[in-house]
């Protein structure tokens, strides 16, 4: 069987476009509240031309979810064994936060997924997700173990990790109305207070 053609530069930034359009509209609607002519417009196509690109809806959220998964889970992939065990934590720690910082709706779309049950990535989660996190905990506990970190449940941190610092792309309407305008950029505080916070927790 032939291998499929590959895209003209036309067809790539058509394909972009369309992502990036169906990313707002995914993050403000969720995937039930989306339609394809919500993502059409914003993308400045015709619903054809979009169908053309993408098959249907879930599509285009399937693709949107598996790209997003390879970045969000890079920086726990780079948790280094052979590191300072508090320095790889607390690098981890930042580079959440820094997603959640520059790539807001990106986390709500996640959030949104696992909301309705997680329907179209159930299989990654219950398979290279879980994996993961399997592995990444033994390298916590092993650090534990060896008396480099203080005594903690090392996927209970790692969810504590995933909750603190994405709550503020998630609930940023929120964190912005209770902190005020004298506040308009929580993130560096947020980060001060999270690295405090993880050494008094981890510190031997």
């Amino acid at each position: 069987m032939p291998s499929p053609r590959p895209r003209t530069r036309i067809q790539q930034r058509n394909s972009e476009t369309i992502l990036a359009a169906a990313l707002d509209i995914f993050s403000q609607q969720g995937f039930r509240g989306a339609t394809l002519d919500q993502i059409a417009d914003l993308a400045g196509l015709s619903k054809p031309n979009l169908l053309y690109y993408f098959p249907s809806k879930e599509a285009i959220h399937t693709a949107l979810l598996t790209d997003l998964l390879d970045v969000w889970l890079q920086p726990l992939r780079d948790l280094d064994p052979a590191g300072d065990p508090l320095a790889e934590i607390l690098t981890y720690v930042r580079r959440k936060l820094d997603m959640s910082r520059d790539m807001p709706r990106e986390s709500r779309l996640f959030a949104n997924e696992v909301l309705q049950g997680a329907p179209r990535i159930e299989a990654t989660m219950t398979g290279d997700l879980a994996a993961l996190v399997e592995e990444k905990a033994g390298v916590i506990h092993a650090w534990v173990t060896a008396g480099h970190i203080a005594p903690v449940h090392p996927k209970h941190l790692i969810f504590s990790i995933w909750a603190l610092t994405q709550h503020y792309a998630d609930f940023d309407v929120q964190v912005r109305a209770v902190l005020g305008p004298q506040e308009p950029d929580p993130y560096p505080d947020a980060a001060q207070h999270l690295e405090t916070m993880f050494i008094k927790m981890l510190k031997v």
